[in-house]
């Protein structure tokens, strides 16, 4: 793994980090913590970072799905400031549970040469556990940071990372951090 890390080809994913969702989970404080020590190794590294933003769509052209679980016009707020995206961070407004629906993530990264994502965000098995999993049906290589992913649901969260355990490196922060 640390091959794959220092290849210079990976990208940090914050997912949903937004005022709303933060103020829910259950480890709040070292969720942040955690996160402002990648997201500073990442600049200091020159590795871009992505950060996602939930942005519903009018409601004509939401999907039929998304009003019937009461998310179509769930808005959670802007980015919590702690983690804030600085110039040259890239902000990717999305309305799916997917990095790589509705944006042009896939094309961003595949003319970086990027191949490895580093998962962290809000939430684990939701949008993480997601776009990790089409990560890897897209033959890219996705790393979850779990001590940098959290959720309102902390029992789902934990079924979420033993499940993505058993198919892509689920490791904390700090490991990360030794290998940046």
């Amino acid at each position: 793994m640390e091959r794959i890390i220092k290849n210079g080809k990976m990208a940090l994913i914050v997912w949903d980090v937004q005022e709303a969702l933060v103020s829910r989970i259950f480890n709040k404080e070292e969720f942040i913590k955690n996160l402002q020590k990648l997201i500073r190794k990442a600049r200091e590294k020159h590795i871009p970072i992505f950060y996602t933003k939930i942005t519903p769509l009018p409601e004509k052209f939401e999907s039929p799905v998304r009003k019937l679980s009461g998310f179509g016009r769930f808005n959670p707020g802007d980015i919590v400031r702690e983690v804030y995206p600085e110039e040259g961070d890239i902000v990717l407004n999305k309305n799916t549970a997917s990095i790589f629906t509705g944006t042009n993530f896939e094309i961003m990264t595949r003319n970086a040469g990027i191949n490895t994502l580093a998962f962290t965000g809000i939430a684990t098995e939701i949008g993480v556990e997601t776009s990790a999993r089409h990560a890897q049906t897209l033959s890219y290589f996705p790393i979850i940071i779990e001590d940098a992913v959290s959720s309102g649901d902390k029992d789902a969260h934990e079924r979420s990372l033993k499940n993505m355990a058993k198919l892509m490196p689920v490791i904390k922060s700090d490991e990360l951090l030794s290998i940046m």
